[in-house]
């Protein structure tokens, strides 16, 4: 199924399939970044909205419709980002936007919303850029691992380059005007997806919580504002973003935030292989033994044993598995790659089987 419309993608790339994005791990899931055994991704997200033009709380249809073509139109010329392709999420059918929010290229509500919508994506997933979502535009880039400095160069970039194309709103005193207030000022709002299985398993998960109140930072699950921590993934973000610098909120995240967690869930590892091998060792290998042999699985249950098994591998506990397959499984198991990957609408019991027959496949080698 043709991924959009050849006039909708940007040259010189050629038009891309849904297909193309089911064959790989989404950037989040790479494992190639640093701190990858804990650090799964870090993302920068701006938050911009054009002068002349009502938030859209308020804004009519045609004023939805004008802003996608305006904005639209400028990603379509200018693009920000190698092979980048645009989606028309107002006609896109609702596996394929699920699809995209399972790669955390769109949030949950841009791809339930209705009306005039859409996201310029690049060819490595790096990049994103919301169109009428919450704001005008949210535009966000998405690294492995800890690359915050490198996530931050990419999108100040980006920043300037549709800002000199496109009229931003701004206040001299109050910064980047933006549709929630938590978000005026920079605008920006810094996120990292951490995997604390051992934090959880020894009961310490509350340390996390506690530090990112002092810090009065935000944690959400895996797909953000809302969602559970499903698989033990975490995100830690900046609440608010008036009266410090993108450089100060950044620096924090990078050299006090996720340092200070990373050392909880160090030690709490080191706690089960010291202190709990036997117990370790249980979880992981009756993870890998369900994963293996089941007939049938459910999303959420496959998200907890694949957490496990993640946590044996990289513990060194369980040595028949590679990290790129437990991260590959991770994303294809969600139930809109499912379906891409089968060609069918699958639900209830059918899709709970096919689930188990790709993790077999994929764990017993064919």
């Amino acid at each position: 199924m043709p991924f959009l419309p050849t006039a909708y993608c940007l040259p010189p790339t050629t038009p891309m399939k849904l297909s193309d994005l089911t064959t790989r791990a989404g950037e989040w899931l790479r494992g190639n970044g640093p701190m990858s055994e804990i650090v799964i991704s870090s993302r920068i997200r701006l938050a911009r909205n054009l002068t002349g033009h009502r938030f859209l709380g308020r804004a009519s249809r045609t004023e939805r419709n004008a802003l996608v073509k305006q904005v639209s139109s400028v990603l379509l010329d200018n693009p920000v980002a190698p092979n980048s392709f645009y989606v028309n999420l107002d006609d896109a059918p609702e596996i394929d936007r699920n699809l995209l929010v399972e790669r955390h290229l769109i949030s949950k509500p841009h791809a339930t919303a209705e009306g005039a919508r859409g996201v310029s994506v690049s060819g490595d997933e790096t990049v994103s850029i919301m169109v009428n979502e919450e704001d005008h535009l949210r535009i966000q880039v998405l690294r492995s691992g800890l690359q915050l400095d490198e996530a931050w160069n990419q999108i100040n970039q980006i920043d300037d380059t549709l800002e000199a194309k496109l009229n931003f709103a701004f206040h001299p005193r109050f910064g980047y005007l933006t549709a929630c207030p938590t978000n005026v000022g920079t605008g920006i709002r810094v996120s990292v997806m951490l995997h604390l299985p051992a934090l959880k398993l020894t009961g310490e998960i509350e340390k996390v919580f506690r530090a990112a109140k002092d810090m009065k930072l935000a944690v959400r699950g895996l797909y953000g504002e809302g969602t559970e921590a499903t698989g033990d993934f975490y995100q830690i973000s900046n609440q608010t973003t008036l009266g410090k610098s993108e450089e100060d909120l950044i620096s924090d995240f990078r050299h006090v935030v996720i340092p200070k967690i990373i050392d909880y869930e160090h030690h709490a590892r080191k706690t089960l292989l010291n202190d709990r091998t036997t117990a370790l060792d249980d979880k992981c290998c009756r993870a890998l033994g369900i994963l293996r042999t089941a007939r049938l699985m459910a999303s959420e249950e496959t998200l907890f044993l694949l957490s496990h098994l993640r946590m044996g591998v990289n513990l060194g506990r369980v040595k028949e598995v590679d990290i790129q397959t437990i991260n590959e499984l991770f994303l294809l198991t969600q139930p809109a790659h499912l379906q891409k990957l089968q060609g069918r609408k699958l639900e209830g019991d059918l899709r709970r089987a096919a689930r188990a027959d790709f993790i077999r496949q994929k764990l017993n080698g064919g």
